[in-house]
């Protein structure tokens, strides 16, 4: 039933080689992992140094308010690909459910409009492998039920793990620590000589299918050596292709080369390990925009970057001025840094207020693709391509989040904030106190009550969604 609605959606927008003979655009969607949304240049940090995604961010448009749709990784991935708030799929926290095969995602829309698709990175939308031990659920008989791979979800091929690994040397960790490491936080990269143990997880390319050459170095060049290839191979095939590709960086455990931490040898071990690894990050990012630019790909490919959560909670990640970290449902913990690059539609060098959501990537890419959307299901996303290109100022469907004991309501100036017994309501304005220092409920009970409609109107359509009234 889905592969028909699949190919009624794109049989009924005409998208076919035949009919238009524009190339059609490439998309690559990168996200990172627990990047606070002052962690990079582009957003004013000037200790880490990110000159690949400053230069990139540069070449399209910066949102100043762009939002994961949970605050951790699990959910926010699953908004990214279905453009449906992950509560409807039964994804509610990390190492949770896993990608149900009845949702409608963007790499099966675009698979069947003729392009190549490939994940690459962090899956961690079900587990990888029912035969061993791996990560967090793989190989458990508990787990099994969550078996849940990117080929069974639209992708032609995938490279990818079910969860975090070391930012350096990804399958390995230390036998003895040095001081200012652990297990949990990360530690200096493994030298010759030092005695090594198994991390204990895996990087998949299929059903059995474990990978076991180039996993020594930095994790994001190790990925980056998969995604250009494909990238590689669609060109030569002259296919257009979608990506995600979504970097463990920088999530716990940072592990940082001497060559990278150098870089902040004045700080202190804690800092030197989290900043070397988005320094290496970013040259990976650049190492890709570079092969784009090279091959002729860059200016019809659409890029977008975000984090898929705040920063973690004990690290030098940086929420900027915004409240709390991953975990909350305040600004620091959903608002990330992110950016939008296609040089053939979007204005260079712009900054916009417009709210907008991970969830947005599917309704945005599907307009720009002339795809029709999955419309006979509920979606949260809205189409941001009246925003970018500055026609529409204002959000007007609000952003729904739902984490743990925590519901925000999102709009265009307000949040409203409860706990899941629809209890200890706040009200903020964002637009004067985007800090979020002055619970202004008591000052704005008619605003109050308007949000309180919509979102209990919201939260059962959500809640009828994650009974499978969906499919």
């Amino acid at each position: 039933m889905k592969q028909f609605i699949l190919y009624i959606l794109v049989l009924l927008t005409g998208f076919s080689s035949c009919q238009n003979a524009t190339p059609k655009p490439n998309v690559i969607l990168i996200m990172t992992d627990d990047q606070g949304w002052f962690d990079a240049g582009f957003n004013g940090n000037a200790t880490i140094q990110t000159p690949w995604l400053d230069t990139l961010a540069s070449q399209g448009i910066v949102f100043n308010r762009f939002y994961s749709a949970s605050a951790v990784c699990s959910p926010t991935r699953a908004s990214v690909i279905t453009g449906r708030n992950p509560l409807r799929m039964n994804i509610p926290n990390a190492n949770t459910g896993h990608m149900l095969e009845q949702e409608i995602t963007l790499p099966e829309i675009l698979q069947e409009a003729g392009y190549a698709t490939g994940h690459f990175g962090k899956w961690h939308l079900g587990t990888l492998t029912r035969t061993q031990m791996d990560a967090n659920r793989g190989g458990r008989d508990k787990f099994l039920e969550h078996y849940s791979v990117p080929t069974e979800h639209g992708y032609d091929e995938y490279f990818c793990t079910e969860s975090k690994v070391p930012t350096y040397d990804p399958m390995l960790k230390p036998k003895q620590f040095k001081t200012g490491e652990s297990l949990r936080y990360g530690w200096r990269a493994v030298e010759k000589g030092d005695t090594t143990l198994p991390f204990g997880t895996a990087y998949w390319t299929g059903d059995n299918q474990q990978v076991l050459d180039n996993l020594e170095g930095d994790n994001s060049r190790i990925i980056m050596d998969r995604a250009i290839p494909f990238i590689e191979k669609a060109q030569q095939n002259e296919q257009p292709f979608f990506s995600s590709i979504w970097l463990h960086t920088p999530h716990l455990p940072v592990v940082s080369d001497s060559l990278h931490r150098g870089n902040f040898s004045d700080l202190s071990i804690e800092k030197q390990l989290y900043y070397g690894t988005i320094a290496a990050m970013d040259e990976q990012i650049g190492r890709l925009w570079k092969h784009l630019q090279a091959n002729d790909l860059a200016d019809n490919t659409i890029i977008f970057f975000c984090s898929d959560n705040g920063p973690e909670r004990g690290t030098p990640g940086d929420a900027g001025i915004f409240k709390a970290r991953k975990r909350s449902l305040y600004e620091g913990g959903v608002r990330v840094p992110a950016f939008v690059v296609w040089p053939n539609r979007l204005e260079a060098g712009k900054r916009i207020d417009f709210p907008a959501v991970t969830s947005d990537y599917l309704p945005t890419v599907l307009d720009w693709l002339n795809l029709s959307t999955p419309n006979q299901r509920p979606l949260d996303g809205v189409n941001l391509a009246k925003a970018l290109d500055g026609k529409q100022g204002q959000r007007v469907k609000p952003i729904g989040f739902i984490y743990q004991n925590q519901i925000t309501w999102v709009t265009q100036q307000y949040k409203l904030k409860a706990d899941k017994k629809l209890e200890n309501f706040e009200l903020y304005d964002l637009l004067q106190d985007p800090s979020e220092a002055m619970n202004v409920i008591a000052d704005y009970p008619e605003v109050t009550e308007q949000l309180k409609a919509g979102l209990l109107q919201w939260l059962e359509s959500v809640d009828q969604s994650s009974q499978g009234l969906d499919y």
